[in-house]
């Protein structure tokens, strides 16, 4: 199986750049930190290399002043001050004093320190520290066990646990905060909405801090939105159609109530209650289908469809149906006119528009079929004579259980047919618009035309 790498506003590769970045840091961080901490603790303090060098220039000033009697005073008084060991010591490593040097003096004469050397805290032994004289280089040097109080490290455990336990721990927190503000505060949004759903808020929206986002918390955050405003959408639609329906079945209702309860014959009640059942059973099928239309999401399967014949049978049970003649439903459209679509949802569609627009005609009204190629689509439009609707209705007509019969002549229907043509020509890729002419209204429609075979 071959993976694709994630796009470049991934998840992926933030989480990469921020766990890159860290150890990064903790890389410097330990090494800088380090280099600092050993120059802090593996080296003399300004204040012992003070003491040390006055006690140098000290030594060399006894030296001077009495030579080696001179020397034993200052190595007396020392004594008295400082517990280690202290020598005065010739270029030639022999004593400068009357005391001389053993074996294991002259040998630890081998191992001295310079005062800016680093001295290590894990010897168990004070190191020997060499300090030349200050003025007279080659009379000399002070050689002194470094007393204890001036030993580097003593406070090193302490800076280790900083340096290795406590600094890394902060650094660590922070990480943690950066991947919960990344990860784990969106995932809180989406459950705080998906909590919402459940109790029934699908008015809830995620903030615009986790919807604008390009990685895929973001895409996940646009598709709980789009979803939740696809489920309010629906539940109100059906609670919208059921108010509608029961409002609409009150009427024939309350008609067959007084039929049952008149004194008419009974061919006439049975006249009476075949006309009311068959109205409700038509406004059932039309409701249902307009609600499965609006909830279904998915593209319906099309195929080629020649509108020139589609028009002649639909125009035929419209005149079976009306009465009028064929040269009162002219087609303007030539046998070239194919479009890709679904045969029964676009039979239906135009069949409710051209009864809307039969049944809005005068008497002596046209309604007409034109058309005409524009790219890769079909515009067709069905034209009639019925003197229009208002312009801030012609959106309005659209809309479930709409009749304007207060702004177009005739009566009859649910206000449903333009609704569930809209939404079929939806479902096969077209759009369906109206606008007013100067003799009535005129239905647009758009379809993708057929693609052209080989040979064509």
């Amino acid at each position: 199986m071959r993976y694709k790498l994630p796009g470049k506003s991934s998840v992926f590769w933030k989480l990469a750049c921020l766990l890159v970045a860290f150890c990064l840091l903790m890389i410097w961080l330990s090494w800088s930190w380090g280099r600092y901490m050993d120059k802090r603790t593996a080296y003399l303090s300004e204040q012992a290399r003070s003491t040390l060098l006055n006690y140098a220039a000290e030594a060399e000033h006894a030296w001077a002043t009495g030579q080696q009697a001179g020397v034993d005073r200052w190595l007396q008084a020392m004594g008295r001050k400082e517990s280690g060991w202290i020598g005065v010591i010739g270029q030639d490593l022999q004593a400068l004093s009357s005391y001389p040097l053993n074996d294991a003096e002259s040998q630890r004469l081998t191992f001295l320190r310079g005062l800016d050397w680093p001295i290590s805290h894990l010897k168990t032994a004070r190191p020997w520290i060499k300090v030349p004289f200050p003025k007279d280089l080659s009379a000399g040097y002070l050689v002194i066990e470094l007393p204890q109080r001036y030993m580097p490290g003593r406070s090193q455990m302490v800076w280790r646990v900083i340096t290795n336990g406590l600094i890394p721990g902060l650094f660590t927190l922070l990480l943690c905060v950066g991947l919960y503000r990344l990860l784990i505060v969106p995932l809180n949004h989406l459950r705080e909405q998906a909590n919402a759903w459940r109790a029934d808020q699908l008015g809830v929206r995620l903030s615009s801090l986790t919807t604008s986002r390009q990685d895929e918390l973001g895409e996940l955050g646009r598709a709980f939105d789009q979803m939740s405003e696809r489920l309010q959408s629906t539940i109100s639609l059906q609670q919208q159609m059921l108010r509608d329906l029961s409002h609409e079945l009150r009427t024939p209702l309350s008609r067959l109530r007084v039929a049952c309860d008149s004194e008419q014959s009974v061919e006439a009640l049975r006249e009476r209650l075949s006309r009311e059942v068959d109205g409700m059973q038509r406004l059932v099928e039309d409701t249902l289908q307009l609600a499965w239309l609006d909830t279904e999401r998915g593209a319906l399967p099309r195929e080629d469809i020649q509108i020139q014949a589609l028009w002649e049978m639909l125009t035929e049970n419209a005149r079976f149906e009306s009465g009028w003649p064929e040269a009162r439903l002219p087609c303007f459209v030539g046998a070239d006119c194919w479009v890709q679509g679904h045969l029964n949802s676009l039979a239906q569609a135009l069949e409710n528009i051209l009864r809307n627009a039969i049944r809005h005609s005068p008497p002596d009204g046209i309604v007409s079929l034109g058309g005409q190629r524009e790219g890769d689509e079909w515009h067709l439009w069905l034209e009639d004579q019925g003197g229009g609707v208002a312009p801030e209705e012609l959106e309005r007509i659209f809309a479930p259980f709409t009749r304007l019969d207060g702004s177009r002549p005739g009566d009859g229907g649910f206000g449903l047919g333009l609704s569930i043509a809209r939404n079929a020509l939806r479902l096969q890729g077209g759009r369906l618009w109206a606008q007013n002419t100067a003799q009535g209204l005129k239905v647009h429609l758009c379809l993708l035309a057929r693609q052209a075979s080989i040979g064509e």
